[in-house]
């Protein structure tokens, strides 16, 4: 949210100076990856990972959407700002760009992440495995061994 933030500034400080859409691209950049990795948050929220099954999921989800929401309004700003300043084609123009930043995020980072999640996941779930299997061996083994059957 930070760089959210901080991009919403710059973006503003531009437009009120009269830059072109073209030089503002790194801070572009910023936005769009925010609003991405926010969106991610979000998607990753709806489905925790087994890992993450005993964290505070209902306080994680409430403050993404509260992050959300005022992503909604600095968009909704930004929007105002750029099509008055440059006109409705600018806007256009920003959404492509994190159209572009969301792809090129998804396919740099998101499929990392989900796969170590995946990764993290599975190992959990196998430990978890052995030990009730070996929980459940033990049982049997202490009940065979009392009534002397081993």
């Amino acid at each position: 949210m930070a760089g959210a933030s901080a991009a919403f500034s710059g973006i503003k400080k531009a437009v009120s100076m009269g830059k072109d859409i073209q030089s503002m691209a790194g801070t572009l950049g910023t936005w769009s990856k925010a609003v991405s990795d926010l969106d991610f948050l979000e998607r990753k929220a709806q489905k925790p990972p087994l890992y993450k099954m005993f964290s505070d999921n209902q306080a994680n989800a409430l403050e993404i959407w509260e992050k959300k929401q005022k992503l909604k309004e600095y968009r909704e700003e930004l929007r105002e700002y750029i099509s008055f300043a440059y006109g409705p084609s600018a806007w256009k123009e920003i959404v492509e760009i994190e159209a572009k930043q969301r792809k090129q995020q998804q396919e740099l980072v998101y499929q990392k992440q989900e796969f170590v999640d995946a990764c993290i996941s599975w190992t959990v779930g196998v430990f978890l495995f052995i030990l009730v299997s070996g929980i459940g061996i033990g049982i049997i083994y202490y009940y065979g061994s009392i009534q002397g059957k081993w």
